[in-house]
């Protein structure tokens, strides 16, 4: 009988030490549940929790759930979230030379894009905004490339001239917009289907997974393959939370993000070459413009600091020696 009473008081102590011994974290991004950067993060997440004995229990808030991306960005110093995707122009407002990717045609191809993803360049970026930031970024999923959507045909540059453009909310999307003469109107991520529709903006500008996730299109006639800015995202943990983790979690959670971010991007390039057909059966005006004419209206802007660049000529001069890989 004592024994059994002695159990039975045992029991709830080890239940509440196992409790405690769970840590859960909030994971935050502005994308839609149906998008691989969600479902990669929830893979992620159940991986973590698998291979750290469940010390770790990651709950993802999609869809700006927490905030747009800006103020997700400023919720890792503030304690509110624990880990976040971001484009890299947003993680450009604290280490500028990270965004050097969202320079319009700065990379030739997807095998250019994919050959910095793995340069020693790229990992000299993460740790100088690791630095500066005191937070992590441990891996750069492809987020696609980013095309025009409008009301109208988008051929040349001239095409955009006085177009009221909808881009994200980082100073470094300016430079585009500055090229071609569109005028820059910075709307939050959950309120452009809004804007476009209400004709507050005349179009916007995203990779066709979004279009589509987002729902876009339906507001929207023509879509041009525009292709100026080779779009990626950083999966940041918070320094804070990086703190906590033992060497061996540490481990852990860089193996698995980094695995689903190269799962994610695998996902994100699929869709969008197989996209182009389904929109035109939803009836839209898909267009192939004149890529050289927009490529030689914003390369001159590339290394003007006027016109968002934060990188050093070396670092972009690298950036173009690197050979495109195969694919």
């Amino acid at each position: 009988m004592g024994a059994s009473i002695g159990a039975s008081l045992a029991a709830p102590a080890l239940l509440g030490r196992a409790a405690q011994a769970q840590t859960r974290l909030r994971w935050a991004h502005v994308y839609e549940t149906n998008e691989a950067y969600h479902t990669e993060a929830l893979w992620a997440a159940q991986q973590i929790a698998a291979r750290t004995s469940n010390r770790w229990a990651i709950e993802v808030f999609p869809a700006s759930a927490l905030g747009n991306e800006p103020t997700i960005n400023q919720g890792l110093a503030l304690g509110t979230v624990d880990m976040i995707y971001t484009g890299v122009a947003f993680a450009g407002a604290t280490y500028k030379p990270i965004a050097i990717g969202n320079a319009p045609y700065v990379f030739r191809d997807y095998g250019h894009f994919m050959a910095y993803r793995n340069s020693d360049l790229l990992r000299e970026m993460m740790d100088g905004y690791n630095r500066q930031s005191r937070h992590n970024a441990l891996a750069l999923t492809y987020y696609g490339q980013r095309h025009v959507t409008a009301n109208r045909s988008v051929m040349r540059p001239e095409d955009m001239r006085g177009m009221k453009l909808r881009v994200p909310q980082a100073p470094l999307f300016l430079m585009f917009t500055r090229s071609v003469g569109a005028n820059a109107t910075p709307i939050a991520f959950a309120e452009v289907y809004l804007a476009l529709q209400q004709g507050t903006v005349d179009g916007q500008e995203n990779p066709l997974p979004t279009i589509q996730a987002k729902k876009f299109y339906e507001v929207q006639s023509h879509i041009s393959l525009t292709g100026h800015i080779t779009e990626s995202l950083l999966t940041i943990v918070s320094g804070n939370t990086w703190r906590r983790l033992s060497d061996a979690d540490k481990a852990v959670f860089t193996e698995v993000l980094k695995e689903a971010s190269s799962r994610a991007t695998q996902a994100i390039r699929t869709a969008e070459l197989s996209l182009p057909p389904w929109f035109a059966q939803q009836g839209k005006t898909v267009q192939e413009p004149d890529r050289a004419a927009f490529r030689a209206a914003a390369v001159p802007l590339h290394n003007d600091a006027g016109a968002g660049a934060g990188w050093t000529r070396d670092q972009y001069d690298r950036l173009q020696a690197i050979a495109s890989l195969a694919g």
